[in-house]
């Protein structure tokens, strides 16, 4: 495949069957084959997006010392702010340009895992980015519902499989800003070839250059969105789970021309993670004799746990 399909989300909510299957075919294929596709019809309208952006804008123009503030020790960034250059790709000692917050989940107060995530940073200075945040965040972890459920039944399984295991996940919302380039980088790039660790990626501002997707062949394809779609990707999570029938597939933000280089670059991904309980291990579906187990048994705490080590957010 040399381009990202696009499908359009309102098909598998209608009450057609022929559309809803049609949906679930292009996105399985789609996922088959390159691991990403570009969605339309999702929950996020247009205002909350023009106020996302601009929350977010405000958040990374504030002072180096006031942004470092909201900076946690010992929660391994997940959420709060983490400065410019902290996170590099595995097996890249370089870090990556760019600076980022993270948003957590919501936990039910009575939930079992209200003790296990840290609890969300409160932006003082900015009396609606939080609101705004929250809103997101909902908005597309609705939209990665319906997302699974498609894949639940591509993958012949029941419909509301994924929904528990979604259900108070340990989902993260991550506005990233990439600065301006000020000197020459010495092998770092905006965000370095690496593949995603979580269920799936919804990713938000991929309308301008700079994602690229490695397809089966090894050349980078531009993912280049529509305004109204988001690009939406597999994680390794999903792809291990399905036994790599889903494809994660390796991306990168690349720097821009020099020209471009006094520009910022501004992408809000939200990575959709599972309960730290649930089972990675191979779906029964996904193997037979041509397509024997891939990999170990592992819960998806274990896989993110070994994976923040790799990346240098957690000793």
């Amino acid at each position: 495949m040399n381009k990202i399909p696009s499908v359009n989300l309102a098909d598998f909510l209608s009450n057609d069957p022929n559309r809803k299957q049609q949906f679930i075919k292009d996105i399985g294929y789609a996922y088959e084959n390159i691991g990403f596709v570009a969605l339309k019809g999702h929950f996020l309208d247009d205002v909350l997006v023009d106020n996302l952006y601009k929350e977010i804008k405000n958040f990374f123009d504030l002072p180096e010392a006031t942004k470092e503030s909201y900076e946690i020790p010992g929660i391994g960034g997940q959420r709060g702010y983490v400065s410019f250059g902290k996170e590099s790709a595995k097996g890249k000692k370089e870090g990556d340009l760019k600076e980022f917050w993270h948003f957590g989940q919501y936990v039910d107060p009575d939930s079992k895992y209200a003790k296990e995530y840290p609890e969300n940073v409160e932006v003082k200075e900015l009396t609606a980015f939080n609101k705004v945040g929250k809103e997101a965040y909902q908005m597309l972890e609705k939209t990665a519902k319906f997302v699974l459920r498609s894949l639940a039944l591509h993958l012949n399984l029941e419909e509301t499989y994924f929904d528990n295991y979604i259900k108070n996940g340990n989902s993260i919302l991550r506005p990233i800003h990439y600065p301006p380039i000020k000197t020459e980088p010495k092998g770092a790039e905006r965000a370095a070839a690496h593949g995603d660790i979580n269920l799936i990626t919804l990713l938000m501002g991929a309308q301008g250059k700079g994602l690229q997707v490695q397809n089966h062949h090894g050349d980078w394809i531009d993912a280049m969105a529509a305004p109204d779609e988001l690009m939406i990707n597999v994680g390794d999570m999903l792809s291990r789970h399905s036994n790599n029938k889903l494809k994660s597939t390796i991306h990168r933000v690349t720097n821009p021309p020099k020209e471009m280089w006094g520009t910022s670059r501004y992408s809000i991904p939200f990575f959709m993670h599972p309960v730290s309980d649930m089972k990675l291990n191979v779906l029964d579906s996904c193997v037979d004799k041509d397509n024997p187990k891939q990999f170990e048994d592992i819960t998806a705490g274990e896989f993110l746990d070994q994976r923040l080590k790799e990346l240098g957010l957690k000793k």
